[in-house]
């Protein structure tokens, strides 16, 4: 067995191919707030929190004016987006539900508080926020037991 990737590793940017950039600059940056850093024409565009290079990557190189996966597909299941606390998820949920769009649905992992819905394209997509580490639920012997309970969403929209 190969030695364990370094703990300091994390997923730097999601690189999504979409049908229509101006559709979903609108999603991730007027919705979900993430700020447009570079365009590349009228075919890709960079955003990111907190004026970052890039956390999302978007183009319609090889997909302008495609439609989405047909179900029992391979492809990403969807992206998260983690918050750093739960007033952040709060507000990022509240756009959400301010601008009409379904959730699909909503889970509190023991771990996480999570949101799940679609972007304009179909790609899963994950509004998260992870607790203490302190707090995590935990086995008798100490290992991760984490959970798949329902997630309150109203009151969590009461942090907004």
């Amino acid at each position: 067995m190969s030695h364990p990737v370094h703990p300091g590793t994390s997923i730097g940017h999601v690189h999504l191919k979409v049908a229509d950039l101006e559709r979903s600059i609108g999603f991730y940056s007027g919705i979900l707030g993430f700020e447009l850093q570079q365009r590349f024409g009228t075919e890709a565009a960079f955003l990111s929190a907190g004026g970052y290079h890039h956390h999302i990557g978007l183009n319609t190189w090889d997909s302008k004016g495609g439609t989405p996966p047909a179900p029992g597909h391979t492809g990403l299941y969807h992206t998260a987006f983690l918050y750093p606390d739960r007033k952040s998820l709060a507000d990022a949920v509240a756009r959400v539900v301010a601008a009409g769009i379904p959730l699909d649905g909503a889970a509190d992992h023991g771990v996480s508080e999570a949101v799940y819905l679609r972007d304009p394209d179909g790609n899963g997509v994950e509004l998260y926020r992870d607790r203490a580490e302190a707090d995590w639920p935990r086995t008798a012997d100490g290992a991760l037991a984490m959970v798949n309970a329902p997630l309150d969403v109203e009151a969590l929209l009461t942090e907004a």
